[in-house]
């Protein structure tokens, strides 16, 4: 059978196609412009080959040995949880916008607003806090020990090798209902510590101090009401920034004078055992009278007492810089921090160099942050009330920081992982026979 010859008006093959298609783009400006449809599909052609393959901003892909470590982690917290007496829940990945409103003080800008979808506004869930304050309100519990691990997200500066993502898997541990004072939050703190060292980690420490305390010490200084939250944000930049900054911040943006921030200056730089620093602010004259500071410092002499019990007080330091932004804490608060926390001694000078050329934010902001705190908590004993019209369930809790504890381990066991394999299961199969009647089969 003969085949057809190939006429001029055939229509060419795929391949020819491509060949004219490339040839007339590259053909010299003098052979004609264009037309719009061609330049259309060169305009959508360019942009096809602009596009990145990539996760999201603040986001990874986890496989094989990374996931070995970070389920390693889950399963060490989820049976300490378990041996406390914890019961595990789960919440929606996104919540109502107004349950998350408001709790949050100017962390709030980080929260991540989802479209209008059939009538309800949403937000996706900053912590896990807050959903289990809704949950524990929706259910009318009195009484409850819950964990929780689940991710959380935050439209934050990341700095992906140091754990500090806006996709984070967080481990949750809280107890609410009526118990004697200090109690529960000396077994918080006791199973921060045992998590901790259970992790490998025992190079910490847990700084501590008192909303209640700082409250008051706020109020002694000349500090308005209605500013105490603004001041306590400011404060709690000292982990990062020094006095002079936070100083600054204070008079020239937050509208106190310098004399009220000298007064709150000579408080927030101490700290020390918790029974050190309490004999220095019982010793407080401008303390004496306010009645906030009072209570704090009575409920930190009982503490002292179980966390010695506990033999946890080694890792335990009270430091009054200790602020932690959120509005919801009303009591004790705590996080957990190591050497890696702390940025460089050069941060500003390398922020500095990251930032010259772009206009926009950094991708990652490894080079000029430190890991900042692994785990971290307090009580918060209002923040049931606020959505059960006001019936009040004191509650306390702590959440560690997966990903920030993932990139301490694994920085520490490098040589180590290089010897793990991601399978679970390892199967060596062997032929036995030879003899009589052995038919070849395994």
């Amino acid at each position: 059978m003969s085949t057809a010859p190939v006429t001029s008006n055939s229509k060419p093959s795929t391949t020819e196609a491509a060949a004219v298609a490339a040839a007339a783009s590259s053909a010299p400006a003098n052979s004609g412009a264009p037309s719009g449809k061609a330049q259309s599909k060169k305009s959508k052609k360019s942009k096809a080959q602009e596009f990145l393959l990539k996760t999201p901003k603040g986001t990874k892909d986890w496989a094989d040995k990374d996931m070995v470590i970070r389920e390693a982690i889950f399963g060490s917290l989820s049976s300490l949880f378990k041996k406390h007496g914890g019961v595990t829940i789960d919440t929606p990945v996104f919540e109502l916008r107004e349950i998350l409103t408001g709790k949050y003080g100017e962390d709030s800008k980080l929260i991540y607003n989802l479209e209008d979808q059939g009538g309800e506004l949403t937000s996706l869930r900053y912590d896990l806090t807050v959903p289990f304050a809704r949950f524990v309100a929706c259910n009318n519990i009195s009484s409850i020990k819950r964990y929780h691990i689940a991710k959380v997200y935050r439209r934050d500066q990341p700095a992906m090798t140091k754990g500090r993502m806006r996709e984070f898997y967080q481990c949750d541990f809280d107890i609410a209902g009526q118990y004697d004072i200090m109690v529960p939050d000396s077994e918080i703190l006791n199973l921060l510590c045992e998590g901790l060292v259970g992790l490998g980690i025992q190079d910490f420490k847990v700084k501590l101090n008192h909303r209640k305390i700082l409250d008051g010490i706020f109020q002694a200084c000349g500090v308005k009401d209605e500013d105490v939250r603004k001041i306590s944000s400011a404060v709690d930049k000292l982990d990062k920034s020094p006095w002079e900054a936070v100083k600054k911040e204070m008079v020239v943006e937050k509208g106190q004078t310098e004399e009220v921030a000298d007064k709150i200056g000579e408080f927030v730089k101490l700290n020390g055992t918790i029974r050190e620093v309490v004999n220095l602010l019982k010793q407080s004259e401008l303390l004496a009278a306010n009645a906030s500071a009072q209570k704090g410092i009575e409920e930190m002499e009982i503490l002292a007492d179980y966390v010695e019990a506990f033999e946890i007080d080694n890792f335990l330091s009270f430091d009054l810089s200790l602020a932690r932004g959120l509005d919801y804490y009303t009591g004790l608060i705590y996080e957990a921090v190591t050497a890696a926390s702390a940025p460089p001694a050069n941060a500003s000078e390398l922020k500095e160099k990251a930032t010259k050329d772009k206009k926009e934010d950094v991708e990652d902001a490894s080079e000029y942050v430190g890991v900042g705190s692994i785990a971290a908590g307090g009580r918060y004993d209002n923040l049931v009330g606020m959505f059960s019209n006001g019936k009040s369930i004191p509650c306390v809790g702590i959440s560690f920081g997966v990903e920030r504890l993932f990139s301490i381990i694994k920085a520490r066991a490098a040589k180590e992982l290089e010897k793990i394999s991601p399978n679970h299961t390892e199967v060596f199969v062997m032929a036995f026979g030879g003899g009589e009647g052995w038919n070849g089969f395994l």
